[in-house]
């Protein structure tokens, strides 16, 4: 038997959790009442809480900031790429 990935929860439906934890409720009690596991919860608070401010006043949690950097490197590796291959030609010409 293969390990399955489970059920994915909607973006909007974490959010909407997050939001409902923000205003107040518990992290057992929204687990009871939506019969999501507690440790679920805690990861989507942990994602979704805002992790730093950037300067113009936008604030970013940790899961964007990994977006962030996993695009930066892909831009970085790009660059170099075309770097090289501009080089390259220059030589031709």
């Amino acid at each position: 038997m293969s390990k399955g990935k489970g059920f994915r929860y909607p973006q909007e439906f974490k959010e909407q959790i997050y939001e409902l934890y923000q205003a107040g409720q518990s992290v057992p009690k929204l687990s009871s009442e939506y019969g999501i596991p507690t440790g679920t919860i805690y990861k989507w608070i942990s994602d979704l809480k805002p992790f730093t401010t950037t300067e113009d006043g936008a604030k970013i949690n940790r899961k964007e900031l990994q977006a962030m950097k996993k695009r930066i490197k892909e831009l970085e590796l790009e660059n170099e790429i075309l770097k090289k291959a501009t080089a390259i030609f220059a030589k031709k010409h």
